[in-house]
Formats: structure tokens, C-alpha cells, sequence
């Protein structure tokens, strides 16, 4: 689907030079002289490299089409993760470099949306929010302020996040899985 310049966004993926890429930042620029423009940097969801494109206005660029699919998650091993769709109970292979440190969230029959371009799986998009095990945490000082304090802490499956004083080990938390901060406690 063409898209005019003015119309791209972080985080969508455009068609461009052969390649998928990645949008990482966008800056709209009216110079004094001469036309409105689109400076765009970009990273290719392929190779992994970056670039930086300049567009007109007037000119329009290819945002590729993505199919999303609903996934539970099965099991990993060395170089991958399993997924499986649980209307067609068709198993799914995705690279961990794919899915790079989200796979640290994964749990059994976690429900991930998984995105394909054409028919390969190029992202995963988890929950917002995943329940966490605290595996080890520092002792809260006494007489420190709720409001500002956070003590580091270790999750089970190998995170470090900040987390409020009164949490303690082997409590159960809710992690935003976009940022990787603490939420609330369960």
C-alpha cells in the first residue's frame, strides 16, 4: 500500500531499495527555502543495517503488508523457538534472533502475535503486561521513602529490574513487556 511521505510513523515497516526495513525515527523539516521534506532513518529487518533517507513530500513510499497470527508458545531450544497455532495445531519455528530478548518472557502457552511478511515470521508481539517470579532481590533499608526508592532484583528467568522496597523473593509481579519495568505485585 503506497503511503506519502508525511504519513510515516516509528516502528512501521516500509518496502524500499529491494529491502524490509524497520522505521526508527522520523523528523518532518519545512526549510525557509524549498519544499517540506521527510528525513527517515531506517533499519532493515533483514541484514540488520541502518540508513538514512531523505523523501519529499510529494513523494510516496510501499508500506509492506504484514499478516499477524495468534500463537501459544511450546518449548525452545539451541537456535529457536516452537510456536503453535491453536485453531490448526500447526507448529511454527522462529529464530531466537528474531525474537531476540522478549524470549526471555515466554512462558508455556503464552499467547504471542506473530507477524509474517511474506509467509516468513519476521517479529513476535507479546502481552503488554507478563506475570514474573522475583528470583532474588536486596533487603529494603528502613527509613527510606516509598516513593523514590527502587532496590534491583533478579527475576527467574534471568531479567534485572527495579522494583519497589517491599517486594521480596519469590513474590509474583506483573512486568510491562514493552519496557521491562515493574508494574504491581500479584
Amino acid at each position: 500500500m503506497k503511503i506519502s511521505a508525511g504519513e510515516i510513523r516509528v516502528g512501521m515497516l516500509l518496502e524500499f531499495k529491494n529491502d524490509l526495513w524497520q522505521v526508527l525515527k522520523t523528523q518532518h523539516v519545512k526549510p525557509g527555502k524549498g519544499g517540506a521534506f521527510a528525513q527517515i532513518e531506517m533499519k532493515s529487518v533483514g541484514k540488520n543495517t541502518k540508513l538514512n533517507e531523505r523523501f519529499r513530500s510529494s513523494e510516496t513510499v510501499e508500506k509492506a503488508s504484514l499478516e499477524e497470527l495468534n500463537f501459544n508458545y511450546l518449548y525452545s531450544d539451541e537456535n529457536s523457538y516452537f510456536f503453535i497455532d491453536p485453531h490448526s495445531f500447526e507448529q511454527t519455528e522462529i529464530k531466537k534472533d528474531i525474537v531476540g530478548d522478549k524470549g526471555k518472557l515466554l512462558t508455556e502457552n503464552l499467547q504471542v502475535a506473530v507477524s509474517f511478511y511474506n509467509e516468513n515470521p519476521i517479529s513476535i508481539e507479546l502481552p503488554n503486561q507478563v506475570k514474573c517470579k522475583v528470583a532474588t532481590t536486596d533487603a529494603a533499608i528502613k527509613g527510606q521513602t516509598v516513593s523514590s526508592s527502587y532496590k534491583p532484583a533478579m527475576l527467574e528467568n534471568g531479567i534485572k529490574i527495579q522494583v519497589p522496597p517491599f517486594i521480596e523473593i519469590e513474590d509474583e509481579i506483573i512486568l510491562d513487556s514493552r519496557t521491562f519495568e515493574y508494574v504491581k505485585k500479584i
